[in-house]
C-alpha cells in the first residue's frame, strides 16, 4: 500500500489530520477542565453530568478540534469521574467526533480514559520529573493504546523556564521515545511550559520570548513534533479582568503561531479577533510580551485600571453602538466581521429595498464582508470560532433575500413562456449544476451560499445536501445530464474524499468540470492531489463570490 504523508492524525467518531498545509493551529477546549471552569467544576462536584456534557457541546459548536477533559481536583474521585464521563461523550456524536484530549497530572487517571475512548485521542501530559524509568513505562502504555502525547518541559530538576532548558530537556524526551521507545515522532507534542509574564517579577519578564524561541528551535531541529500548551497561563496576572486576559491569548497566539506552535488549550469561543484589539491596548499588551521596556508591566497594569472589573473599559454606552449610524453597507460588513447578529434581518431588509436585484445584496455588502473575514482568517488575524460566528450571521441575512429571489425567478419563467420564448422551465437555464458536501462533513453554508447565487443568475441547481458518498454524486450527474458538478467541505478529512469522489468520476468516463470549494480547500492542494486524479477541468474556487465568473467561463 501507499505510504501516507507523515502528520499527526487522530480521531474521535471522525477522522481528524493536522495537516499544515491545510491546519495552522488546533483549538484544544479547555472548558472540561476543572482547573479552566469554574463552572465546569461546580458541575463536577455537584455530579451534574447533563450539565457537564452541555459545557463540551459548547466548546465543539464554538470552534473546539480536540477536547481537553480533566479531573484533577483534590475532593473528587478522579478515576471514577474520568471514567464515567468518558463514557458518557461516547453517547453524544456531536462531542464523540472530535478527538479527546485526557488530562491529568494522576497517570492511573489517565489510564481510565485511555481504556474507555475510542479512536486515538492524545494523552496529557508524560514528562522526566521521575526520571527516565518512569517515562519510559508511561511512554509504552500511552504507544499501546495508540494514543499520541503531550510531552512536558520538565526534568528530574524542575520545570524549565530558559530556552535552554526547555530545549535541553524536550530533545532529551524525544531522543527517548523515538530512539528507545520507538513512538511515531508525528504523534509527539511538546509543552515547553506556557509561564505567566507581567507579574512584576523581572525573571518573568522573559518568558513569553523563551516560550516562541524554544518553539521555534524544537521545531526546526525535532523532525515531527508539535509545540502545544495552555494559553491560559500567560495572562495569569490579570485574572478577574476577561477583556485584557483574552486580548492577551489571542496576540500571544498571533506570534506564537508564527514561531511553530501549532496546538493550544484555549476557551475556543473567546479569543478576540487579532485586527480587532483597541491598538494602544494591543502595543502594551506586545510590549509585554517581548519585553521591550522596563516599565511594560506598569503600563499595561495602569491601562487595566482603567476597565472595569468584569474587564469591560469604562466608556459611554453610546460608543458601543457608534457603528449604527453608518450607512447600511458597511453596517453589514461590521456584523458579519463581528460576528453580531442581532441587527442583520433588519439591515438586510433596508439593503435589499436599496438595491435593484436582492442577489446584488449577496453579490454586494454580504460577500464583501465575507472577504474581510477571509483576508483576516488567511493572515492569522482571526481564528476558527470567529469564522464560524460569521457564517452563522451571513447564512441568517442570505435566509431573507431567498423568497425575494425565489419569486423574481418564476416571474422570469412565466413571462418567458408568456412570450412563447421557452417550452419548458429546463429550456431557461445556462446548464446544470450538481453540488454537494462529501461524505463525512456536515457544512453546508458556503455551499448553500453558491447554489442561491448560481440559482439566480439562470442556473439549475441540483443541491444534494450534506454528508454525500461518491455513488449518489456520480448517480445525480448522470440523472441530470449535469454541465458541472461542485464539491464542498469544511473538515480536513473531507479533502480525502474529494480526492476519492475525483477518481471515481473519472472511471466512470465524466469529461465534465469539477469545483473544489470549502474552508479547508486550497489552490495547492486541488493542483497535487486532486486534478491528478481526474483528467477533465478542475478548479479550485476561492470563495462563493466567485462561482458565477468561474461556472460560466467554464461553459462558454
Amino acid at each position: 500500500p501507499k505510504a501516507l504523508p507523515p502528520m499527526l492524525r487522530l480521531s474521535g467518531l471522525e477522522p481528524f489530520y493536522l495537516d499544515p498545509a491545510v491546519v495552522k493551529f488546533v483549538n484544544v477546549g479547555e472548558r472540561c477542565n476543572v482547573a479552566g471552569s469554574m463552572a465546569f467544576k461546580k458541575h463536577v462536584v455537584a455530579g451534574n453530568y447533563d450539565k457537564m456534557l452541555e459545557i463540551a457541546i459548547k466548546q465543539v459548536e464554538n470552534g473546539a478540534q480536540v477536547i481537553d477533559i480533566n479531573f484533577d481536583e483534590g475532593l473528587l474521585d478522579s478515576h471514577a469521574t474520568m471514567r464515567r464521563f468518558c463514557n458518557l461523550l461516547a453517547t453524544e456524536p456531536d462531542v464523540a467526533k472530535v478527538p479527546i484530549m485526557v488530562d491529568s497530572s494522576k497517570f492511573e487517571v489517565v489510564e481510565q480514559g485511555l481504556q474507555c475512548l475510542q479512536g486515538k485521542c492524545i494523552v496529557n501530559s508524560i514528562s522526566l520529573k521521575a526520571g527516565e524509568d518512569e517515562f519510559r513505562r508511561h511512554a509504552r502504555i500511552v504507544k499501546r493504546y495508540g494514543a499520541a502525547v503531550v510531552v512536558m518541559a520538565f526534568d528530574e530538576v524542575g520545570q524549565a523556564a530558559t530556552v535552554e532548558d526547555k530545549v535541553r530537556i524536550c530533545t532529551r524526551a524525544y531522543r527517548i521515545l523515538v530512539d528507545e521507545v520507538g513512538f511515531n515522532c508525528n504523534d509527539i507534542i511538546f509543552d515547553p511550559n506556557i509561564l505567566t509574564i507581567a507579574t512584576g517579577i523581572e525573571e518573568h519578564n522573559q518568558y513569553a520570548i523563551n516560550f516562541f524561541k524554544a518553539s521555534k528551535i524544537l521545531r526546526e531541529t525535532l523532525p515531527g513534533c508539535h509545540i502545544s500548551g495552555g494559553v491560559s497561563n500567560v495572562s495569569f496576572s490579570f485574572r478577574g479582568n476577561t477583556e485584557l486576559r483574552e486580548a492577551m491569548h489571542s496576540a500571544f497566539l498571533y506570534h506564537g503561531i508564527q514561531d511553530g506552535v501549532d496546538m493550544g488549550i484555549v476557551n475556543a469561543g473567546l479569543i478576540p479577533v487579532y485586527s480587532d484589539i483597541d491598538p494602544e491596548l494591543l502595543k502594551l499588551i506586545e510590549d509585554v510580551i517581548f519585553d521591550k521596556n522596563p516599565e511594560s508591566t506598569e503600563n499595561l497594569l495602569t491601562y487595566s485600571l482603567t476597565m472595569s472589573k468584569d474587564g469591560k473599559r469604562v466608556v459611554d454606552d453610546s460608543k458601543k453602538n457608534e457603528w449604527r449610524s453608518k450607512p447600511v453597507k458597511e453596517r453589514l460588513q461590521h456584523s458579519l466581521v463581528k460576528g453580531i447578529d442581532e441587527f442583520v434581518e433588519a439591515d438586510t431588509e433596508e439593503a435589499r429595498q436599496q438595491y435593484a436585484r436582492p442577489l446584488e445584496v449577496i453579490e454586494g455588502p454580504l460577500m464583501d464582508g465575507m472577504n474581510v473575514v477571509g483576508d483576516l482568517f488567511g493572515a492569522g488575524k482571526m481564528f476558527l470560532p470567529q469564522v464560524i460566528k460569521s457564517a452563522r450571521v451571513m447564512k441568517k441575512a442570505v435566509a431573507i433575500l431567498i423568497p425575494f429571489m425565489e419569486k423574481e425567478k418564476a416571474l422570469k419563467i412565466e413571462e418567458a413562456k408568456a412570450r412563447g420564448e421557452v417550452t419548458t422551465e429546463s429550456d431557461m437555464y445556462a446548464g446544470t449544476f450538481v453540488i454537494a458536501t462529501v461524505k463525512g462533513d456536515v457544512h453546508d453554508i458556503g455551499k448553500n451560499i453558491v447554489g442561491v447565487v448560481l440559482g439566480c443568475n439562470n442556473y439549475r441547481v441540483v443541491d444534494l445536501g450534506v454528508m454525500c458518498p461518491p455513488e449518489k454524486i456520480l448517480a445525480a450527474v448522470k440523472e441530470h445530464k449535469a454541465d458541472i458538478v461542485g464539491l464542498s467541505g469544511l473538515i480536513t478529512p473531507s479533502l480525502d474524499e474529494m480526492v476519492y469522489v475525483a477518481q471515481k468520476l473519472e472511471k466512470e468516463g465524466f469529461r465534465i468540470p469539477l469545483l473544489i470549494g470549502g474552508a479547508t480547500t486550497s489552490k495547492m492542494h486541488t493542483a497535487v492531489k486532486i486534478c491528478p486524479r481526474y483528467s477533465a477541468p478542475t478548479v479550485h474556487v476561492l470563495d462563493a463570490s466567485r462561482s458565477v465568473t468561474v461556472v460560466s467561463s467554464l461553459l462558454d
